[in-house]
């Protein structure tokens, strides 16, 4: 699998980037979600790519563990981080294995979404992606004033992981390597090159710490399900 860890985090207003904030349970944003993603059987290796500048992983409690295959140098967009942790893992993994992308700042994925994803796609070999479903009303708005509802029953918040054979991601990280395009996630990416993803319905503890508040709700979350 493949952590992206290189961003800066500045809607956080940190002197520190956010996956090193620490939480409640002691450790950091990132030690918890590799502590996560270690703990499952079915994953067998994890690539993490970090800012050139980075001082810090150094010192996480999984530096040296044995299902840190790699660590690589992340780039300027998330795309770039991916695209070269996977040159790392093509090292490691055939064509045909199944490669999991997790948010280095999402602590709160839980296990039993990640192992109810794999089990899926063992039985119906088709990638895809966690997410979460909209229950609120949703607004479009035009200069501070609403101008239409939008149907949520169709609309889901993307989450990660999301996963995909190697041989998937990796023409498709070429492709948008040719084009100079820039995508958000690995599912809009496959999208836009003809492929679809499947939706694996996951928690709505699964957040993207972005914003200081997001820190508390992280803590919830994690004394929650840790308790």
């Amino acid at each position: 699998m493949v952590i992206p860890a290189a961003g800066i985090g500045k809607r956080m207003q940190s002197q520190m980037p956010k996956q090193y904030l620490p939480l409640d349970n002691g450790r950091t944003i990132l030690d918890q979600v590799i502590k996560t993603f270690i703990e499952i059987d079915k994953i067998k290796g994890i690539v993490i790519a970090i800012n050139p500048d980075d001082k810090m992983f150094q010192e996480s409690n999984y530096y040296n563990h044995s299902k840190i295959i790699a660590i690589v140098t992340g780039g300027s967009e998330r795309i770039n981080s991916v695209s070269n942790a996977i040159d790392q893992l093509k090292k490691h993994a055939n064509d045909d294995d199944w490669i999991m992308v997790h948010d280095a700042v999402r602590p709160c994925v839980r296990k039993l979404d990640i192992t109810n994803a794999i089990k899926d796609i063992e039985k119906n070999h088709h990638g895809g992606l966690l997410a979460i479903p909209i229950i609120d009303t949703v607004k479009r708005a035009h200069k501070g004033f609403t101008n239409n509802t939008i149907d949520r029953d169709s609309l889901w918040r993307a989450a990660t992981p999301q996963i995909y054979q190697l041989k998937e991601l990796q023409n498709a990280l070429q492709r948008a390597d040719k084009d100079n395009a820039i995508f958000t996630d690995e599912s809009s990416m496959i999208e836009n090159y003809g492929g679809n993803s499947k939706i694996f319905t996951c928690s709505e503890s699964n957040i993207k710490v972005t914003t200081p508040d997001d820190i508390h709700l992280a803590n919830y979350f994690l004394n929650k399900y840790e308790s």
